[in-house]
């Protein structure tokens, strides 16, 4: 068996011991980066750093909107690794479905909180630790339904929206040291997206010019490249990762 490859970096994985998350964290430890993945429920996270291999991974518990845990996370990965090359804010919620005029507005603060204000937190924390004196990059996973009207998702579609601005904002206050983007995928078929296609995969995936739903591994190998050197001159920008989705979005 081949040696691993080690690049000697170190990526933080926020919401990774699943579906995305979990497909960007494998695809990071597969190019020889080591991996921390943090989440809320400890026995899927080491389930996860399992998989991925305890000499290349570890974990942290907590909800990404925890201050504290945030805290946490960046000084638990610089005792074990000492560095922290990238950070992936892939952590988030949906916990509603329906019209805006009948959103909570609490439950708008929630998915706000969790899915804009945490990936901030842990930048100013990344940054401050780590990056501000070294470099690196950032990932924000945001989403179509950030692009444009997605129905019965506003509060979703509207955190991530924000999470595109965040990217640019940091992107330009960061530069030249470090580099931020974001994703902006369509359905990748996870269980946190299961809704949206369950019954009916078929259907849904013949929206698609590619023909098929999005898997984690198509959104870890775009993180892999924005993390890599042969992005060196990249930043600010949202990839939209859909397999054709927006060709259609006029027919």
């Amino acid at each position: 068996m081949a040696e691993q490859r080690d690049t000697g970096e170190v990526a933080l994985v926020t919401g990774g011991s699943r579906g995305i998350g979990y497909g960007i964290a494998e695809a990071l430890v597969a190019r020889g980066d080591r991996v921390c993945v943090t989440g809320r429920n400890e026995d899927a996270l080491k389930e996860a750093v399992e998989r991925l291999g305890a000499d290349r991974a570890m974990y942290v518990v907590g909800k990404a909107h925890d201050e504290a845990h945030q805290a946490a996370a960046v000084e638990r990965v610089m005792e074990a690794y000492g560095r922290i090359d990238h950070l992936v804010n892939n952590a988030g919620t949906n916990p509603v479905f329906g019209p805006m005029a009948e959103l909570d507005l609490g439950v708008a603060r929630k998915v706000f909180e969790t899915n804009v204000i945490s990936a901030l937190g842990f930048a100013q924390r990344t940054w401050a630790a780590w990056q501000r004196d070294n470099g690196g990059s950032i990932v924000n996973i945001a989403s179509i339904a950030g692009l444009n009207a997605s129905p019965f998702v506003g509060a979703y579609g509207m955190s991530k929206a924000a999470m595109v601005n965040l990217s640019q904002q940091l992107a330009h206050e960061f530069a030249p040291v470090v580099r931020v983007n974001a994703l902006a995928p369509a359905v990748v078929k996870t269980k946190f997206a299961v809704a949206l296609y369950e019954g009916r995969e078929e259907e849904a995936a013949a929206r698609y010019p590619m023909g098929r739903l999005g898997a984690p591994d198509d959104i870890g190998g775009v993180v892999a490249f924005l993390t890599s050197g042969e992005a060196g001159w990249i930043t600010g920008q949202t990839l939209v990762v859909d397999g054709g989705l927006f060709l259609n979005a006029g027919v």
